[in-house]
C-alpha cells in the first residue's frame, strides 16, 4: 500500500486518523514480511505527518480568532 500524496492531502484529519489507527493495528498483529511491514510503517509516518500538519493549521486558526476577540491578550500572554 503506497500512499497518493495528492490524495493524502485531500483526507480530513479524522479520516487520516483512522488510516492510522487501522496500521498501528495491523503493525502490532503483524504477521506480515519486512517488507510489508517496513511499507506499513512508512505509510504510518506520512498518515502521522498529515495529522500533525492538520492539527498545527488549526492551532494556527484558533490562535488568530482568539486574538480577534474584544480585549483579548494573545495566546503566549496567556499561556506564560
Amino acid at each position: 500500500m503506497s500512499i497518493d500524496t495528492e490524495k493524502l492531502q485531500s483526507l480530513s484529519f479524522e479520516a487520516a486518523l483512522q488510516h492510522l489507527e487501522r496500521i498501528v493495528e495491523k503493525l502490532s498483529n503483524a504477521e506480515a514480511d519486512l517488507d510489508e511491514l517496513l511499507q506499513m510503517y512508512e505509510d504510518g509516518i506520512a498518515y502521522l505527518n498529515h495529522c500533525q500538519s492538520r492539527l498545527a493549521d488549526a492551532e494556527a486558526k484558533i490562535k488568530v480568532l482568539s486574538n480577534q476577540l474584544p480585549g483579548a491578550k494573545s495566546t503566549e500572554e496567556n499561556n506564560g
